[in-house]
């Protein structure tokens, strides 16, 4: 792997519990849900990753889910923040703007 490749790996997996929790801080969301909007917005997941992360997050009590049954298959199971969740998305979406703007003032060209 080449060393912007593993630059790019590991800035994604530095933001993806954030992005997880954005997304699921609009709307609770089937797996396959979260993945599409991941996938939209450029930060490519799979579910071999994703579900071990959402498993994390839910021992953690970030998020919790439902099974919902379905008229097209099996019971889904839909992914949603808990209180706790919600109050630590709004932390790091407050961090993650702090540190936008630390990288702009560093990385603008003048």
């Amino acid at each position: 792997m080449s060393e912007r490749q593993n630059f790019e790996s590991q800035i994604r997996k530095g933001i993806l519990e954030y992005c997880i929790l954005s997304v699921l801080g609009n709307e609770r969301a089937y797996a396959s849900d979260i993945i599409k909007k991941l996938k939209e917005a450029k930060l490519i997941v799979v579910e071999g990753t994703l579900y071990p992360l959402l498993t994390r997050m839910k021992n953690a009590e970030l998020l919790t889910y439902e099974w919902e049954e379905s008229n097209s298959g099996p019971p889904r199971k839909y992914y949603f923040l808990t209180a706790k969740g919600g109050e630590f998305q709004k932390e790091l979406h407050q961090y993650w703007q702090e540190l936008v703007e630390s990288v702009a003032l560093i990385t603008q060209k003048q």
